[in-house]
């Protein structure tokens, strides 16, 4: 990329930032989550190439996507953090959490020259991002990463500076496996960080881990992936070293799935799954709608295109990092978007 502005467009899709940017006329109009701003990218040119159907999406945080939803300003909502009882409450009527794919926040870093991926417990994560292991080579990432030449550098903590779903998965994770953790930071869409720089959105926090040796931040998997950034393995709750893959993120979803016939509330956490090959950051994004739509045309477009998005669009899931979603949620997901009214209430 040529400029901090092309840098983001390389990994966004210059779809997003045209319909961001560009007034034309909208089908539909969404906002929120940049964790999966490159699969809904491609979903909103795919869509419109089969059905003529143009959706805006404009990938502002989590924090902006519940905000815009609440206020109705957009015909749908986005977050990776499901939204809190006390968000619910202020909503103007019913909602519900779409999920759409399972995903993996990361932890990438700019260390030129190591021969392989850094292992990391969830005990050295939460010393980093405490500001308490403040170098490289510290003797707690050395145990964990044996043979490997670690240089005697500063860590710089790079974070998200915006409310943000991204942050509330990363957080979640930090507050179930550690003490320190939870004590004192918590989990939310923001928080306050103890060390570190911010960015804005998952492309602020690429950009600044890419043009910034000895940094370490987190993003969604496909943000790395595109950057051609490198990322950890993190030691999950069975005590293995695992990869953010496809397949790791798919093995977090499969206990979350086998629970869900229990339970009509989809807001539930993948973090620190069991299971051998489970990768412990693993989370599902959300899009947000109101169960009463009070346009019937724009209502009828929106659950066409979840439709579309929940069994034709998942085709598109594992080419963009994603997961796509397990059988029996597809199958919660159509028994309850047959619940959204989309006559105009009188």
């Amino acid at each position: 990329m040529f400029s901090r502005i092309s840098r983001m467009a390389g990994w966004v899709g210059a779809g997003t930032l045209i319909a961001a940017s560009v007034s034309v006329a909208q089908d539909l109009t969404g906002a929120g989550a940049t964790f999966p701003s490159p699969i809904y990218d491609r979903w909103r040119t795919d869509y419109a190439a089969k059905t003529g159907v143009k959706i805006n999406y404009q990938s502002i945080g989590s924090g902006g996507g519940i905000k815009q939803f609440t206020e109705q300003t957009v015909d749908f909502g986005a977050s990776d953090a499901p939204m809190s009882d006390e968000e619910i409450a202020k909503l103007k009527g019913p909602a519900l959490h779409i999920p759409t794919v399972l995903g993996a926040v990361v932890l990438t870093y700019n260390l030129p020259g190591l021969p392989k991926p850094l292992d990391l417990s969830s005990d050295v994560i939460a010393g980093i991002f405490l500001g308490k292991i403040t170098k490289w080579n510290a003797p707690e990432i050395a145990a964990l990463n044996k043979g490997v030449s670690l240089p005697n550098k500063d860590i710089l903590v790079v974070h998200r500076s915006d409310a943000s779903g991204t942050t509330y998965v990363f957080t979640d994770y930090l507050t179930t496996v550690s003490q320190a953790w939870k004590s004192g930071p918590g989990k939310g869409k923001e928080v306050q960080w103890p060390v570190g720089l911010g960015g804005k959105g998952n492309e602020g926090v690429t950009g600044t881990v890419k043009q910034t040796p000895g940094s370490i931040g987190y993003v969604e998997l496909a943000f790395a992936r595109q950057n051609k950034l490198p990322f950890a393995a993190v030691k999950n709750a069975a005590g293995a070293m695992v990869l953010p893959s496809i397949e790791s993120i798919t093995a977090a979803g499969a206990g979350m799935a086998s629970k869900l016939p229990a339970t009509s509330d989809l807001r539930v956490s993948l973090v620190n799954a069991p299971g051998k090959d489970a990768y412990p950051i693993s989370a599902m994004t959300f899009i947000l709608i109101y169960q009463n739509q009070a346009d019937p045309a724009k209502g009828k477009k929106l659950i066409d295109f979840l439709k579309w998005a929940i069994h034709d669009g998942q085709a598109s899931a594992a080419k963009l990092d994603y997961a796509p979603l397990p059988k029996n949620v597809v199958a919660m997901l159509d028994k309850r978007l047959s619940t959204v009214k989309t006559v105009a209430s009188k």
